[in-house]
């Protein structure tokens, strides 16, 4: 049995359309619409798929920074919804942390660095100022930054060593659990594989895990233990990550292998082009939401929405092809 730190169960969030003076609501946007999954102690899940298919939604849950319209929410096997709102910032919070895309915007540009570290310290410990100072630059240290940095702005920096310094951030607390959003994809690509290796020894010295959501199948195949596959606010496939790029099934999946940069010239691969564009969140079709563009759809695939199943170990899809 793995050991599960996060759980969620059938998240779903919906946002309402308004029409008038009034405000009617005359339809619903469905972010997120039905999703689970779980994160395992010191290993990391991604989330991929086209923009809109909600993965930074579920993100914003799992951080807090969202109500769902319904499901819940487990951490240690703890119901956030049982949590007050103390006990989310002392138990919770401190626990799970974040780094954002664009490091720059997710710092405060008139805070020196060692300010910036310190803040979830000050905010979430009764450490002392000496205690404080100490862990800032240990944790500098931990991430390539010179100690004699510590007084600099941000600006200072390049984008490459920012995000060191979030991430920095994000392990002050000694979190269990970092979200992290596009971490790498403002980066040049000389720097993605720095960042990603400091993430990957992070994760080995302390444990912690992740829960990241991406675009770039390279990065996620890198530091990934588990993969989950979104597409209009659901999952349309999850498994192991080698074993989701060696055999994808979802038909949804292969597309997004097949659009993406080979690993090699010589490497063949099936080819699997959509048709047409991603559906309105406020009109997802009947049936699966796939089948508008899926080359491979059925008469079923209209009438009825296929349900979650595992088809292999640890490999699960919602297609009617299994």
């Amino acid at each position: 049995m793995a050991d599960v730190l996060l759980e969620c169960r059938d998240l779903k969030k919906h946002y309402p359309v308004t029409r008038g003076l009034l405000q009617r609501v005359v339809g619903w946007v469905r972010a997120v619409d039905g999703v689970s999954f779980t994160v395992e102690r010191g290993k990391t899940l991604s989330l991929v798929g086209e923009s809109g298919a909600g993965k930074t939604t579920t993100a914003k849950a799992v951080l807090q920074l969202e109500r769902m319209t319904s499901g819940s929410i487990l951490f240690e096997g703890k119901d956030l919804k049982d949590f007050s709102r103390a006990q989310l910032k002392t138990e919770y919070r401190p626990r799970v942390q974040a780094v954002q895309q664009n490091p720059w915007s997710s710092m405060n540009p008139r805070m020196r660095v060692r300010d910036i570290i310190a803040e979830p310290l000050v905010v979430n410990t009764r450490q002392t100022k000496s205690q404080v100072r100490a862990r800032v630059l240990e944790l500098l240290g931990n991430v390539g930054i010179a100690a004699d940095c510590a007084g600099h702005y941000p600006h200072e920096f390049s984008g490459g060593q920012r995000q060191r310094i979030a991430i920095a951030r994000a392990l002050a607390s000694s979190p269990r659990l970092i979200v992290l959003d596009e971490p790498v994809s403002s980066l040049d690509v000389s720097i993605r594989a720095q960042i990603m290796n400091l993430l990957k020894d992070r994760q080995e010295r302390e444990g912690v895990s992740y829960l990241v959501i991406a675009h770039h199948l390279g990065t996620v195949r890198y530091v990934s233990h588990m993969v989950g596959v979104m597409y209009l606010g659901r999952l349309a496939e999850m498994a192991e990550c080698e074993e989701l790029f060696k055999s994808p099934l979802h038909p949804y999946t292969k597309a997004l292998f097949s659009a993406a940069l080979p690993d090699h010239p010589d490497n063949e691969r099936e080819e699997l082009l959509l048709h047409g564009d991603v559906a309105a969140a406020t009109a997802v079709p009947k049936g699966c939401r796939l089948h508008p563009r899926c080359p491979m759809a059925m008469q079923v695939c209209a009438e009825v929405e296929p349900d979650w199943k595992e088809v292999a170990p640890r490999h699960w899809t919602a297609c009617h092809l299994y």
